[in-house]
């Protein structure tokens, strides 16, 4: 699987982003999808996930409320739309693809990753 984010940049405290991963190379049914982040200095973290195919999405709690996650079959693409975006969410974003119906919040659970897009978030 080959993932491509893109959709990140610079926004200010209370507005809203929407980031895009494009997946390719195989049969999506059975596949989950996340997007995590990191900040500087600290760990990746989770921030939210949703099962190709099927209703269950998965979202921490630090962004549930304001973060939403969503899929479009035509584009193979999965979507992060940030709202009420705040200058903790500052982070370079990652999409993250698991062969498997897990929706997971571990690292370790997902096999394929993108390369990250940066989201800056200024007071």
């Amino acid at each position: 699987v080959q993932l491509q984010a893109s959709g990140g940049g610079l926004a200010q405290a209370g507005g809203s982003l929407r980031l895009s991963c494009a997946a390719s190379g195989r049969h999506f049914s059975s596949i989950t999808l996340a997007w995590f982040r990191q900040a500087p200095g600290k760990e990746r973290e989770f921030v939210a996930a949703s099962r190709w195919r099927g209703a269950t999405t998965s979202i921490a709690d630090s962004v549930k409320g304001r973060f939403t996650i969503s899929r479009d079959f035509d584009k193979n693409t999965v979507y992060l739309q940030m709202n009420s975006l705040r200058p903790e969410d500052t982070a370079v974003y990652y999409c993250a693809a698991a062969t498997s119906l897990r929706v997971g919040r571990q690292r370790n659970e997902y096999d394929y990753w993108g390369r990250g897009t940066l989201v800056t978030v200024s007071s």
